[in-house]
């Protein structure tokens, strides 16, 4: 039972310097044929390292992934630990046949995400070889912490804090019915809270605080975790998440990230019962909120989008203005605009206090800027506080959401191109970067929104690189009967689905933005100050060529940047652009030596040019790309 020490260089870093990799256990090895068959689905499949599953992990850490976030692998309370089966699934690409099948074991099978804790500090037993045997649980997961240290990853681990499964004398209530009433938040009427969609508990109560502080101690002390991603941390009181923050650093004997969901809502809205872990709260924490700003922006619409608006709704990266399919409303330059702003956000890390000038022609900082009807799109106070991402576990994959958005004529490679346009503006961008395990891959869920509980076959993950998931039958009812008239013709057409070599270009493509992304520290800026200093874009303002975001990074006299200077531009429309920037005539930009590689993956940002003379550069449809200036 005694830990095995080995070498973690890359455990301490800080918190701008993750860039972290979402993975589910199960979803990791389940379809794996190079992983033993009693190893398949569980914690064990980390230790096989010449897996295609462990191959993909090593060549993203050596891109640049640095930490993997499993989602929940407490004790959880929907998964059959012993005894559950995996049902036998088949039906045409748009049929109703495959979620019929598999929504009538869910409640048997063996796969859910685990948003329902059972027991907070146990390790869920579905994963490991034999659940009945405590120990066994316990060295296998750690046997998986230390195979994933080993490939220089640290490990992160998704908690659940803000609800349990059920309460009262439910026979999966755990802390109801220890003590009646206190664990739980109730309403006026002594009634559970239910806003998270489970029975909330009462983080503000000092013994459901001391639990959860203790709990995440155990995990970092004799599991070796890394970080923590904190579910609907919004719903936990800030003062809670700082005592938590000291406690588990003390313990750790070192700095412990945390990060987490800070979405404001339900009965602890705006502070209605104490000052919360929320986006607008936690400024100056040092704990680390995701960012809805660019990636709806980059996306189109919301995360709540069903139905038609889930088509209507168009986003910087899939046609707004620029390629409307054939549901879009006519939007005009304006909206692109605008668009492109929020994604200017996203790239300065949400900061409030950062200037640049808008759309309309006026310089303001971020935090004057209106997103979601009110709110500021400027947030935080340090790029360690803000997550940035266009795709994790919730929703739609990227992919699936391009389908809905994109124009139906749109080919296979230019999908892939869209695709690896999202993941460049997480790359590019100030703060923790963050992304799911497939979106590098096209990975697609059959267009589920929701797959929590959609079992194998709506959850694949192929590390062949050969398919994506795609059409396979309409996804379950549950959460996607409103969609399904939309979903019907584009899951029957044959053009959709991509090919070895689309999904090989995009994963190669993102391979590349992780190593632009890690070849500097320009893009992984510490400090408000710094970002202000030496981030700048250009193409602004009212008469900018919308479809084009172009930023400059300033290294001069920071010796560890490499280069005196970087530039980047992402050209999200379906032609080539040219955009003139006089302000920069006379610097002598190459493009990044990412580019120029042997084996670089993408030709078409290898033909991206730079006109040192006139201060103009021009750049390929679809395409994201970088130069550089020497440091000398």
């Amino acid at each position: 039972m005694g830990w095995r020490t080995h070498a973690t260089p890359s455990r301490v870093r800080a918190p701008t310097d993750l860039t972290i990799y979402e993975l589910h256990v199960r979803d990791f090895s389940i379809g794996d044929s190079t992983v033993p068959a009693a190893h398949r689905g569980r914690y064990l499949a980390f230790t096989d390292s010449a897996s295609n599953g462990m191959r993909h992990l090593q060549m993203l850490a050596d891109a640049g992934v640095t930490d993997v976030h499993l989602l929940p692998v407490f004790d959880i309370a929907t998964i059959p630990e012993v005894g559950c089966i995996t049902p036998v699934v088949r039906g045409a690409p748009d049929s109703e046949a495959q979620q019929g099948i598999v929504s009538a074991v869910a409640a048997r099978d063996c796969f859910n995400w685990g948003y329902d804790p059972l027991h907070y500090t146990v390790p869920e037993g579905s994963y490991a070889s034999d659940a009945m045997d405590a120990t066994v649980r316990v060295r296998e997961f750690r046997d998986m912490v230390q195979a994933l240290h080993a490939t220089g990853l640290r490990v992160g681990m998704d908690v659940v804090y803000n609800h349990t499964s059920a309460a009262g004398q439910a026979a999966t209530s755990v802390l109801d019915r220890i003590v009646p009433g206190y664990y739980q938040r109730l309403d006026a009427n002594g009634a559970v809270e239910t806003s998270t969609c489970c029975s909330n508990t009462a983080t503000e109560h000092r013994m459901m605080a001391k639990l959860m502080v203790e709990s995440v101690v155990a995990w970092a002390t004799h599991y070796r975790i890394d970080s923590f991603r904190f579910d609907l941390m919004g719903h936990q009181p800030r003062a809670v998440m700082e005592r938590l923050q000291v406690a588990v650093n003390r313990a750790a004997g070192r700095h412990i990230h945390l990060i987490g969901e800070g979405w404001n809502f339900g009965e602890v809205a705006d502070g209605r019962r104490f000052v919360q872990a929320s986006q607008l709260s936690l400024n100056g924490s040092g704990i680390a909120t995701f960012s809805d700003r660019a990636r709806d922006a980059v996306r189109g619409g919301g995360a709540g989008d069903n139905g038609a608006d889930q088509v209507t709704r168009q986003g910087f990266i899939n046609g707004l203005g620029y390629a409307p399919n054939a549901m879009a409303p006519a939007t005009g330059d304006a909206a692109l605009r605008d668009a492109a702003d929020m994604v200017r956000v996203g790239l300065a890390g949400s900061l409030r206090s950062f200037r640049m000038e808008t759309a309309d022609g006026s310089t303001q900082p971020l935090e004057r800027l209106s997103y979601g009807g009110g709110q500021p799109a400027g947030f935080v106070t340090q790029p360690s506080e803000v997550v940035n991402y266009v795709e994790n576990h919730d929703n739609q994959t990227l992919f699936d959401l391009n389908v809905f958005k994109l124009p139906t004529t749109t080919t296979r490679a230019d999908r892939a191109r869209v695709s690896v346009l999202g993941a460049a503006v997480v790359a590019f961008s100030q703060g923790i970067a963050y992304f799911h395990a497939g979106q590098e891959l096209l990975r697609s869920k059959s267009m589920d929104r929701n797959s929590y509980d959609s079992g194998d076959w709506f959850n694949p993950l192929d590390f062949t690189y050969t398919d994506n998931g795609f059409a396979r039958g309409l996804p379950p009812r549950r959460d996607n009967e409103a969609s399904w008239p939309f979903m019907r013709p584009l899951l029957a057409d044959p053009a959709i689905a991509p090919t070895a070599t689309d999904i090989r270009f995009a994963r190669d493509a993102f391979l590349d933005l992780l190593r632009i992304r890690a070849s500097t520290p320009l893009f992984r800026l510490r400090t408000a100050a710094e970002v202000e200093r030496r981030l700048r874009f250009h193409n602004t303002g009212p008469s900018q060529v919308a479809s084009v975001i172009v930023g400059e990074l300033d290294g001069t006299g920071m010796p560890s940047a490499g280069f005196t200077s970087v530039l980047y531009a992402i050209n999200v429309d379906t032609v080539e652009r040219r955009v003139d920037l006089p302000e920069l005539a006379g610097r002598r930009y190459r493009l990044h030596p990412v580019h120029r590689a042997p084996g670089a993956a993408d030709a078409q940002a290898a033909g991206a040019t730079w006109e040192a003379d006139a201060g103009r550069l021009t750049v390929p449809a679809r395409t994201a790309v970088a130069w550089v200036i020497d440091a000398r």
